[in-house]
């Protein structure tokens, strides 16, 4: 049997993800945001004051590669670290208001980049390929909240 990567779904999906990443940092970069702290910011515009642990389990990412996110955003004005109300012991990861100020110029940017990246689809078609996406990924959940 012959491995064609143009109908392996796996490497379509990787080059993709490589399509949406390299417009979407340079739709971002502007604000100072990388993809990298992206899906975090992502995260804490919907729920702030979540923990690193929150953090890992919903992104379904590494411990450490989160703890290197987490610092990187605190360098660069968009976190602050907290202390837990009920348990000292867990620090609670809060946007700044840099952070915040960033949301709906970032989000408008990856709408942007959506958009642009699936114009090649109808309506219907960009419905049902998110559709099949949210399909796969609720099937194959390895920690994602």
């Amino acid at each position: 049997m012959d491995f064609l990567k143009n109908q392996s779904a796996g490497y379509l999906a990787n080059h993709l993800a490589r399509i949406f990443a390299r417009g979407l940092t340079a739709r971002i970069k502007p604000l100072g945001l990388t993809t990298g702290t992206f899906p975090a910011l992502l995260e804490l515009w919907e729920s702030d004051g979540l923990t690193q642990k929150q953090l890992v389990e919903r992104l379904d990412i590494e411990q450490a590669t989160m703890a290197n996110t987490l610092a990187r955003m605190e360098r660069d004005g968009l976190i602050i670290r907290k202390k837990d109300a009920n348990d000292g012991r867990v620090q609670r990861i809060c946007l700044t208001e840099r952070g915040r100020d960033l949301r709906d110029p970032a989000i408008e940017a990856a709408m942007a980049e959506n958009l642009e990246t699936l114009s090649c689809l109808s309506e219907q078609e960009r419905r049902e390929f998110v559709t099949t996406m949210q399909k796969i990924i609720a099937t194959n959940r390895t920690g994602i909240v």
